[in-house]
């Protein structure tokens, strides 16, 4: 007998940008865990995926993202912190948070 997932029930919550995080769409792929993406106030940056989740995440052109900016160069380079699925872009989409 194959082992059948349970049914997720309740409410999941999506994350949303807290502080100085903003939402981004991935505009190109650089390599290097490198990207660009352009922010919520409309300007590209530069992003990286820090070393923590590298090897966890798979993304593309289009995907939605949390990143924050650095102190340093806030306006040319920041982090990627969050990698929405499919699911919850189209909800951030939908409710006009992008």
């Amino acid at each position: 007998m194959a082992y059948k997932r349970p049914a997720q029930t309740g409410v999941q919550r999506v994350r949303m940008p807290r502080g100085k995080e903003m939402l981004g769409i991935i505009d190109e792929i650089l390599g290097a865990s490198r990207f660009r993406i352009t922010g919520k106030d409309g300007k590209q940056r530069l992003c990286r995926i820090p070393g923590r989740y590298r090897r966890r995440i798979r993304v593309k052109v289009g995907d939605v993202v949390i990143i924050e900016p650095w102190d340093i160069e806030p306006d040319e380079k920041a982090d990627v912190v969050w990698i929405y699925n499919k699911t919850h872009s189209a909800w951030v989409k939908k409710k006009g948070f992008i």
